[in-house]
């Protein structure tokens, strides 16, 4: 199954300047415990912006550049090959970015964890629009805004439907 997870204002803003624009911790706990164990896979700048491999998960990085290779990680070079590994495996999979891997891979998704943040943000970086005739909400949970937490955000889970 291919999954992503994602953060996003209302708006559908995933980024600015190859980083998120905001600070939310409940996101990143969530986004821990939801692909622990689970192989991830990402593009090269989405790579290079987290810094460092993310223990306790395969992580998959996609590029074009087919000397590039990382300790740790798995190197693929095409959208292909992330279509191939999902055939091949039992796994949840999750894409986790950037922007042009989620457009690249959006037709193949099944499933979407979509923090929602209940705000609006300055960003370059857009995720895909959401035709509420092919997915449905599963679940869907309120985050408490607090100290560390400083927006309202929501978890969402969607199936694709007729899938």
């Amino acid at each position: 199954m291919l999954s992503f997870i994602v953060a996003m204002d209302k708006n559908q803003v995933i980024g600015i300047n190859n980083e998120l624009p905001w600070r939310l911790p409940a996101d990143l706990a969530f986004f821990k415990k939801t692909t622990m164990g689970q192989p991830i896979i990402m593009g090269r700048k989405t790579f290079e912006s987290i810094g460092k491999v993310l223990p306790g998960r395969e992580n998959i990085i996609v590029t074009r550049d087919t000397d590039y290779s990382k300790d740790g990680c798995t190197v693929i070079h095409s959208i292909e090959d992330i279509k191939r590994i999902n055939a091949n495996t039992d796994e949840e999979l999750f894409v986790i970015g950037g922007a042009e891997i989620f457009n690249a891979t959006f037709d193949s998704a099944d499933r979407l964890y979509i923090t929602l943040i209940d705000e609006e943000f300055e960003g370059d970086t857009y995720f895909p629009e959401l035709d509420p005739n092919e997915w449905k909400v599963i679940s869907k949970e309120k985050g408490m805004k607090n100290e560390q937490n400083p927006y309202d955000y929501y978890f969402i889970v969607y199936d694709r439907i007729n899938r």
